[in-house]
């Protein structure tokens, strides 16, 4: 399928395979991209050194085009932008939006700037600072996430501004594909979809959590940092949820600590960045610093396959997955089940 997004992205096919934190490392990015599809490196997780080791793995694996996905609020993100550049990243995309002048100094150097936004004011925000494309999620997406449905916020956003929206929340077939070209959006984006694939990194037992979950399962919390959070219901966030404020701080200084000596950051800065994702939310000192390293309750799960005591972010659609495909098989099938969708709406057409 030829759209805008295959042209800007330069990739055989129009989906996406989003940057989550301890998931979209070399491999599954690699395999993402050997099928067509814009495989997205997680780097927020990443040491800069290790980033660029990760990149020239990618690189190392495909010749296809592939992205690398930054968070413009972290004290490093200048830093990471340099490797990015010095590496010859052809594509960046932003958990959060990045400022115009980051925008600019990417362009500039004739990277494409791909920022994921959940409401359409933010979504015509980086438009006007110059964004090439946007995705925009619907509250079925994992991970942080809003209250407006991907069948609401999409045809907003594609009516809002003039630049290709990347469709996100809740897709995982053709048809959700073809859905969402209905709409006007110009390809999509999945992040649980290709989690659960024999080329995710993901422990076993993990994926077969997600694969035992129904749609009942995946619930949205704001337990975990203050924000509003859809991930799998586990004992961690059952905890969390009955707990009082002495017991959350308690856990949410032993994980920050755990993330200092990973990452290498000092408590200032871990502090800095915690406070940065509260977007003008009341929060307590135990979900500032509970914010801050969310990334070790991702990696207590999504690493180490400790469920019982991770973070494990969904989208809804882990509810309707049932099987384990490879990246190549996945995307191969999303495009065959996408042209017979096309097929049979056309054949309607011509019915008379």
């Amino acid at each position: 399928m030829d759209t805008a997004l295959t042209r800007l992205a330069g990739v055989r096919h129009p989906v996406v395979q989003t940057g989550m934190g301890w998931v979209a490392g070399p491999r599954l990015v690699s395999a993402a991209a050997n099928a067509g599809a814009l495989g997205i490196l997680a780097s927020a997780t990443m040491t800069p050194d290790r980033l660029r080791e990760a990149i020239r793995e990618v690189r190392s694996r495909t010749d296809a085009p592939f992205g690398v996905n930054l968070r413009a609020d972290a004290g490093d993100a200048s830093d990471r932008v340099e490797i990015m550049l010095a590496e010859g990243v052809r594509v960046a995309s932003f958990a959060l939006a990045p400022s115009r002048e980051l925008i600019a100094r990417l362009k500039g150097a004739g990277v494409v700037v791909i920022p994921s936004v959940g409401a359409r004011r933010h979504a015509e925000k980086v438009a006007a600072w110059g964004a090439d494309a946007v995705i925009v999620q619907g509250g079925e997406g994992g991970g942080h996430t809003g209250e407006v449905a991907t069948s609401v916020l999409l045809p907003q956003v594609v009516d809002a501004v003039d630049i290709p929206v990347v469709a996100a929340g809740g897709f995982f077939d053709g048809r959700g594909l073809v859905a969402a070209l209905a709409y006007g959006a110009a390809g999509v984006a999945m992040g649980t979809r290709f989690l659960l694939t024999s080329d995710s990194t993901v422990p076993d037992a993990v994926k077969a959590r997600y694969l035992a979950a129904t749609v009942r399962d995946v619930t949205v919390t704001r337990a975990v940092d203050g924000l509003p959070h859809r991930m799998l219901r586990t004992e961690l966030v059952d905890t969390l949820e009955r707990s009082g404020r002495i017991r959350v701080l308690v856990h949410a200084l032993r994980k920050a600590a755990g993330f200092r000596r990973l990452s290498g950051l000092g408590w200032p800065q871990l502090i800095r960045d915690g406070l940065a994702l509260r977007h003008g939310k009341e929060l307590s000192w135990s979900q500032v610093l509970l914010a801050a390293n969310t990334p070790m309750l991702l990696k207590s799960a999504m690493v180490e396959g400790r469920t019982d005591l991770g973070v494990m972010a969904s989208g809804q659609v882990a509810g309707v997955i049932d099987d384990l495909p490879s990246c190549a098989e996945l995307v191969e099938r999303i495009v065959k089940e996408a042209e017979q969708v096309l097929a049979e709406l056309e054949r309607l057409r011509g019915v008379r």
